[in-house]
C-alpha cells in the first residue's frame, strides 16, 4: 500500500529589515497578506519577527497553500495587482535596503 503523497507547500520568506525601513516595509506587507488571504488555495500564513543585536528585523513570512499549482496562480495574482496599483516590490526592497531570501518547502514527513 504505496502512502498518500501531500501536495501543500509552504513559500517561506525571510526578510532582513533596517530598522528605519521596518514601518514601511510593514505597511505594505499588511497590505500583500490582506491581498493574499482572498486568494484560493491558501491554508493559512503566519508571520514572525526578531529583533537583531543591532536593531535591524528579521523577518519570517509562511503561507501554507494546497499545492505547487496554487502558489503559481497566487504569483500571477500578486504580480497583476501590482501591476494594477503601480507597485515595484523589487524597487521597493532595493530602496529600503531590505535583503530577501524566498523558497518554497514541502513539510518533511519522514
Amino acid at each position: 500500500m504505496e502512502a498518500q503523497q501531500n501536495t501543500e507547500v509552504a513559500f517561506i520568506s525571510k526578510y532582513l529589515i533596517p530598522a528605519a525601513s521596518k514601518a514601511t516595509f510593514l505597511e505594505r506587507q499588511q497590505i500583500a497578506a490582506r491581498f493574499i488571504s482572498t486568494l484560493d488555495g491558501l491554508i493559512g500564513s503566519h508571520a514572525y519577527e526578531r529583533i537583531t543585536e543591532t536593531g535591524d528585523t528579521e523577518y519570517i513570512t509562511i503561507a501554507t497553500w494546497v499545492s505547487e499549482e496554487a502558489v503559481s496562480h497566487a504569483r500571477e495574482a500578486v504580480n497583476a495587482e501590482n501591476q494594477r496599483t503601480g507597485f515595484n516590490r523589487a524597487e521597493m526592497l532595493q530602496k529600503l535596503n531590505i535583503k530577501m531570501e524566498p523558497g518554497l518547502f514541502r513539510e518533511d514527513l519522514a
